[in-house]
C-alpha cells in the first residue's frame, strides 16, 4: 500500500483499492454459484435422489411440470419436453430456462395447441433452427425464434399416421435425423407377436407376417416436406416390434435403435418359460440398424444369456430352436427384458471423462410385468465405446429413480426415467414422466484419474439392485412368503366352497382353477372379494347363481395373500396383488 502511495493520491487509491476487493468479491461469489468450475451450478446435497459413478454431480432443474416424455435442449441451454397428457388449457408442450446459472429453472411456460397432444406423442428434438415434436398421430415443427423462449413460428406438419386404423399398440413416435436431410420415424406393431389371436395363449403366429407391410420398422421421410403420408416414406428397415429410443450418430453415420421386446413368455407358453425366464426375456436389444436390414420381429427374439437369436414359440422356436447365422439383424448388447428402453443419447461432450465419449446413453422407463420378481429397468445405462466399437457389457450410470428397495408394482416407482439430452456445455439432462422432473448431471472431478475408483460404487449396485440386477429364481420370488399365508387363509375361508382342489363342486360355487374371473382384471377380482357377489354369473363355460358373502372384515394385507395365492395356483397363472392395491379399492 506504501508503494502504490507515491505515486497515486489517497483518494484514488482507496477508490481503486474498493473497486479491485469488490471485483474479487463478485468473483469469489460466482466462482461458489458455479460449483468451484466455470459455468457449471452447484450440484444437490443428494444430487437429487440419484446415484452416480464418484465425482458426478446432479441438480434438479425442475420437480414437475407433468407427464414428460423426451427433452431437447437448445444451444443456449433452453429446454423444451414434450408432455404425454396436456395442460388444462390443452398446450402439451414445455419451455424451461435458467435465467442466473444456478440450475434451477427460473422461467417455465406451457405451450402448443395441436391435435392429439396427449397419449404417446413422444418426440422433441431441435434440428437445424427447428422444434419437431410428435403426438400420436402426427411429426410437427415449430421454427424456433431467436431470443425468444417460446418459438413464435406457425406449427407445420410433417408426418400424418392414421394411427386409429383398428388395433395400434405401439404408437409412439420418436424421430431422429441422418446428415442428409431426412427423417426417421418408426410405425410400431400393432400386436405382441403377429399371432392369428393376438396375446391368446397357444395362438400360432402369421406366416409371413401381414403387418410388416405398414408396420414394425422404421420409414424414411423427408425432414422439410410437409402433410407426407407413411405411403410417401420409405421403409428403412423391418423387424423391429417397438422402438421409443432411436438416434442417429454420426460417428459411423448410421442409424441406431432400442427395441422393446414382446410381453409375457410364461403366460402364452408355460410349458417353454417358467415365471423366472418370463421376468429376463426376451432381450431388450440395442441395434445398430443399417438400411436394408431385418431384425427378426415377430419370427425371433435375442436371448442375452445364451448370446442367440431364437425362433419364437409363436414359429417353432420353443425357447431352443436358434436363427440360422446372418438371416436376421444381431443386436449389439441384449439387456434383461421389458426395462423398456425408452431414449437414445450418443455422447460427444466433452465435459465428462474420456470414457463417455461417443459411449451411448440408455434411459429405462421400467417394466410392468415381471411378476413374481422384482419389477425391473427404472434406471440409464451407459455402452462404452472403446477401440471404434461398443463395449459387449453395459454399466449402470443412474439410479434411485424408484424411490424404494423392491418395485412390487410400477406404481410404487416414484420416478421414472424417460428422456436423455445434452446441453451445450456437455451437460447430460434427464427427466421423469410420471411427474415431470428433470436433472441436471454435470462432472466437475479429475478427468484424467477417473476410473474404477468411480465406478466401483454403480459396478456393486448392479449386481445388487433388485430393480437392476437379475433375480434369484428363489430367494427373489416376490410370492414365497405370500403363497404360504395364501395357502392357510384360502383354506380357512374359501375352501369350503371352492374346495381345496379349487375346482369348486360343480353345482353351486363355480371353480377357481384356471379361472377367468381370476386370471382376469384385479380391480374386478379385488372388488369381488370385498363387496361378495350375487346373481347370475358364468364361470368357464357354465352358469352358477349362488351368492358370495362380502370379505371385506379381512384385513387388506389377507386379502392380498389369498389373491395372489389364487393367480399362481390351480392352474392359473396371474401377476401378483398386493395390500396397497386392495387399500386402494377398498377406500373407493
Amino acid at each position: 500500500m506504501k508503494i502504490y502511495s507515491k505515486f497515486l493520491p489517497e483518494t484514488k487509491l482507496r477508490a481503486k483499492l474498493i473497486a479491485f476487493l469488490g471485483l474479487a468479491f463478485l468473483v469469489t461469489i460466482s466462482f461458489m454459484n458455479s460449483g468451484g468450475k466455470s459455468g457449471l451450478p452447484q450440484g444437490d446435497s443428494d444430487n437429487g435422489g440419484l446415484a452416480l459413478p464418484g465425482d458426478f454431480e446432479a441438480v434438479v432443474v425442475v420437480d414437475s411440470i407433468g407427464r414428460a416424455r423426451h427433452l431437447a435442449v437448445n444451444s443456449n441451454g433452453d429446454i423444451y419436453v414434450k408432455l404425454r397428457v396436456p395442460d388444462a388449457q390443452n398446450r402439451g408442450s414445455v419451455a424451461l430456462r435458467d435465467n442466473n446459472n444456478d440450475g434451477k429453472a427460473d422461467i417455465i411456460e406451457y405451450f402448443g395447441d395441436y391435435p392429439d397432444t396427449g397419449n404417446y406423442g413422444t418426440a422433441m428434438r431441435i434440428h437445424k433452427g427447428y422444434l419437431y415434436f410428435s403426438t400420436a398421430g402426427e411429426v410437427l415443427r415449430t421454427k424456433l425464434t431467436p431470443g425468444k423462449l417460446v418459438p413464435e413460428g406457425k406449427t407445420e406438419t410433417i408426418v400424418v399416421d392414421n394411427y386409429k386404423r383398428g388395433k395400434y399398440s405401439h404408437i409412439a413416435k420418436p424421430i431422429t435425423f441422418d446428415l442428409k436431410g431426412n427423417l426417421y420415424v418408426p410405425f410400431g406393431s400393432p400386436s405382441d407377436v403377429c399371432q392369428v389371436a393376438d396375446r391368446q395363449p397357444g395362438s400360432p403366429g402369421q406366416f409371413p407376417c401381414p403387418e410388416l407391410k405398414e408396420f414394425g420398422g422404421v420409414w424414411k421421410f423427408s425432414a422439410t416436406k410437409q402433410n407426407q403420408k407413411q405411403s410417401e416414406g420409405t421403409l428403412y428397415a423391418t423387424g423391429i416390434r417397438s422402438i421409443v429410443g432411436m438416434e442417429w450418430n454420426k460417428l459411423d453415420n448410421s442409424l441406431y435403435a432400442m427395441q422393446h421386446g414382446r410381453d409375457d413368455l410364461t403366460r402364452s407358453w408355460s410349458q417353454f418359460f417358467s415365471p423366472w425366464d418370463s421376468a429376463l426375456l426376451p432381450s431388450e436389444e440395442f441395434l445398430k440398424v443399417p438400411e436394408g436390414s431385418d431384425s427378426g420381429w415377430p419370427y425371433a427374439y435375442y436371448d442375452f444369456m445364451k448370446g442367440k437369436k431364437l425362433y419364437n414359440p409363436e414359429y417353432g422356436g420353443e425357447g431352443k430352436k436358434e436363427v440360422e447365422k446372418g438371416k436376421f439383424n444381431m443386436p449389439i448388447i441384449g439387456f434383461p427384458g421389458h426395462f423398456a428402453p425408452n431414449d437414445l443419447l450418443f455422447y460427444t461432450g466433452d465435459q465428462f471423462p474420456e470414457r463417455y465419449k461417443n459411449g451411448a446413453f440408455v434411459a429405462f422407463h421400467g417394466s410392468t410385468i415381471r411378476a413374481p420378481y422384482p419389477q425391473g429397468g427404472y434406471c440409464v445405462a451407459f455402452v462404452p465405446f472403446v477401440n471404434g466399437k461398443f463395449s459387449s457389457e453395459w454399466e449402470l450410470f443412474a439410479d434411485g429413480f424408484g424411490g424404494v428397495d423392491t418395485i412390487v408394482n410400477t406404481s410404487d416407482a416414484k420416478y421414472r426415467p424417460m428422456g436423455i439430452a445434452q446441453g451445450p456445455d456437455g451437460s447430460l439432462y434427464l427427466n421423469d414422466s410420471e411427474k415431470g422432473k428433470i436433472w441436471r448431471v454435470m462432472y466437475k472431478g479429475d478427468k484424467k484419474n477417473f476410473g474404477s475408483k468411480q465406478l466401483a460404487g454403480m459396478a456393486a449396485r448392479k449386481l445388487t439392485s433388485p430393480n437392476v440386477k437379475n433375480p434369484d429364481p428363489e430367494k427373489d420370488n416376490l410370492m414365497r412368503g405370500q403363497l404360504a399365508a395364501g395357502s392357510k387363509l384360502y383354506n380357512t375361508y374359501c375352501a369350503s366352497c371352492h374346495q381345496q382342489n379349487g375346482k369348486g363342486d360343480g353345482t353351486r360355487f363355480p371353480p377357481v382353477a384356471e379361472s377367468e374371473w381370476v386370471n382376469g382384471d384385479k380391480k374386478t377380482l379385488i372388488e369381488l372379494v370385498l363387496n361378495g357377489l350375487s346373481g347370475p354369473i358364468t364361470v368357464k363355460g357354465v352358469g352358477y347363481n349362488e351368492a358370495m358373502p362380502p370379505h371385506s372384515y379381512l384385513k387388506d394385507s389377507e386379502i392380498a395373500q389369498i389373491l395372489t395365492y389364487l393367480r399362481s395356483s390351480f392352474g392359473n397363472n396371474a401377476s401378483i396383488i398386493n395390500a396397497n392395491e386392495v387399500s386402494r379399492y377398498r377406500k373407493k
